[in-house]
């Protein structure tokens, strides 16, 4: 006889919402844009037969792009998040004066 007994899942986790601030705006696009750098880099690289994963390699080196990418924006990143911040502050109407840095 087959075993019908159901178990119960872990609850799903949620994630912290993101960051709203113009600083942590500034950081995600940073991190896409990286991401989006990452993934041109990737592509352009000659992939070897004997080394190549095919279809699932595919789909597996957008996710390693996208990582790569926050990585480096959570890290000192490529210095566009400060001017990206005080865009962000000059079109809500502010003073981006002090905006420097990482914008962390």
């Amino acid at each position: 006889m087959t075993d019908t007994t159901i178990t119960s899942l872990p609850a799903p986790q949620v994630s912290p919402s993101p960051d709203k601030s113009p600083a942590g705006v500034a950081r995600q696009f940073e991190g896409v844009f990286a991401g989006q750098v990452a993934k041109m880099m990737l592509e352009s690289v000659d992939q070897g037969d004997e080394f190549s994963g095919g279809h699932g390699e595919e789909m597996f080196r957008g996710v390693l792009a996208e990582q790569v990418g926050n990585q480096i924006a959570k890290g000192k990143g490529l210095g566009i998040a400060s001017a990206v911040q005080a865009q962000i502050i000059r079109m809500q109407g502010g003073n981006p004066q002090g905006v420097t840095g990482n914008a962390e």
